[in-house]
């Protein structure tokens, strides 16, 4: 069984005992869990369900490896570069996405 969820303006295809990196959301420090309710598929081998536009009752969870504070991990270092042609000026900045990190437990339809 799968699922596709939306979190942070993003879709994921997800399955139990996946491991995912999700956009970084307002969670307690220490919640265990996170319940997502925006559910837009499920399938399950012959049966699917779609929803218009999400599935009614249907829903992911998902577990922190400890707390939702452990669980913020950095993305890859992007570097942007800003160059005026002539001019000796150059800017390079950088910048690091947070992410949340959670396995998902379990799909309920």
């Amino acid at each position: 069984m799968y699922a596709v969820i939306e979190q942070g303006g993003k879709q994921y295809k997800v399955a139990q005992g996946d491991v995912i990196q999700i956009e970084l959301t307002d969670v307690k420090p220490e919640a265990e869990q996170l319940e997502m309710d925006k559910v837009l598929f499920i399938g399950d081998g012959e049966k699917s369900k779609i929803g218009k536009p999400f599935v009614e009752g249907a829903k992911v969870t998902g577990k922190f490896s400890t707390n939702a504070s452990d669980a913020v991990i950095g993305g890859p270092k992007i570097y942007t570069q800003h160059f005026r042609r002539r001019k000796n000026s150059k800017k390079r900045t950088g910048h690091r996405q947070k992410y949340l990190q959670l396995t998902i437990e379990k799909i309920e339809a």
